[in-house]
């Protein structure tokens, strides 16, 4: 069986003619359809604006308007002390007790919630220790002979004493544990507070707390 072989420039040529033949069609038709258009010239105009004076002899025969008075309301007080008998006596009460200032006395410090000091607070100079404890050494964990350091996250107010105190790595937890004197501990601790533009603020520091047996 023989295979023929078609070139694709002959079947092109083919379909050219019908082609242009069409689009010829298409332009003619869309010309015959299409409604006609003009383009009129633009046209400047330009008007005049005369001013006229008003003589005087007009000006005072406009009439101004009219100003509508506001009606007036009348208030009257009446003093119930006067209505009453002369006789009668009016009992004065001592209510406010006497006070003094002591301006020598000092004032506490306003409470501070533990665990509300933003973890992100932004400072220049680190708080430092000024009182340090050191922890009580459990007596299980050395009789098991148990050394190692645990990890806090420590509040410090801006006074350098000690809020919140977590646990972020620990050693030994549970009641008489590593993790617990260590707590007990630092929450004894007085720092130098930390200092932002010059003025103290509550911070969280991170430190470790190491036991060693000696």
């Amino acid at each position: 069986m023989k295979q023929t072989r078609v070139d694709w420039k002959d079947v092109a040529d083919s379909y050219y003619d019908k082609a242009v033949s069409l689009a010829v069609l298409l332009i003619l038709f869309s010309f015959l359809v299409s409604p006609k258009m003009e383009v009129k010239p633009y046209t400047r105009e330009v008007k005049e604006i005369e001013s006229i004076d008003i003589p005087d002899e007009i000006k005072e025969e406009i009439k101004p308007p009219k100003t509508i008075a506001k009606p007036t309301v009348q208030i009257v007080i009446t003093d119930d002390l006067d209505s009453g008998d002369d006789d009668e006596e009016l009992e004065i009460l001592d209510t406010i007790a006497e006070t003094s200032l002591d301006m020598t006395e000092e004032v506490a410090p306003p409470t501070r919630e533990r665990g509300k000091t933003n973890k992100f607070q932004v400072y220049e100079e680190a708080p430092v220790a000024l009182k340090v404890i050191e922890p009580k050494y459990p007596p299980n964990a050395r009789s098991l002979g148990i050394e190692g350091e645990v990890v806090l996250s420590v509040e410090v107010f801006e006074d350098g004493s000690v809020g919140a105190v977590e646990v972020i790595q620990s050693l030994l937890p549970g009641p008489g544990g590593l993790d617990e004197a260590a707590v007990k501990a630092v929450q004894q601790w007085e720092f130098n507070p930390a200092k932002s533009n010059g003025q103290p603020v509550a911070v969280w520091v991170t430190f470790p707390v190491t036991f060693t047996l000696h």
